[in-house]
């Protein structure tokens, strides 16, 4: 499982450094530490993380209250679910507030590495929502 530093960890879910060594501080966010001592976050419960903090109705950082923007429709985000069927699979992204869901083929997901806690993007052009993984 992919783990992710406290800096990627902010930019996926759309906040500053800060915002999430407060979050891992009081709890909220479990930490491990590497050998270096860097804290890192498991990619497992950053999704879950993401999914939380998205249905969370309190915004108690001012960065929360910053508008958002997408560059070219790309949505950097982390994978919350994976369901496979036998030819096609349905995948969840969680990128900062929006939750991106995707129809792509059973074979895309299993080349790409697409699994929870995955880092990946979601690139949107009209009804269509591509992923690349990072």
């Amino acid at each position: 499982m992919r783990s992710y530093t406290i800096g990627r960890a902010a930019r996926l879910l759309g906040v500053s450094p800060d915002t999430v060594r407060r979050w891992t501080d009081s709890g909220r966010l479990p930490t491990r530490r590497d050998d270096a001592g860097r804290r890192l976050i498991e990619g497992a419960d950053l999704a879950a993380f993401a999914v939380a903090l998205s249905q969370d109705s309190g915004q108690d950082d001012a960065e929360e209250d910053e508008p958002r923007t997408s560059v070219r429709n790309a949505f950097p985000g982390i994978v919350t679910a994976v369901t496979l069927g036998d030819v096609a699979a349905q995948v969840e992204i969680q990128a900062g507030p929006h939750r991106l869901v995707s129809l792509v083929t059973r074979e895309a997901v299993e080349e790409l590495g697409l699994a929870v806690g995955v880092e990946a993007v979601a690139r949107v052009k009209a009804t269509n929502v591509h992923i690349d993984t990072l």
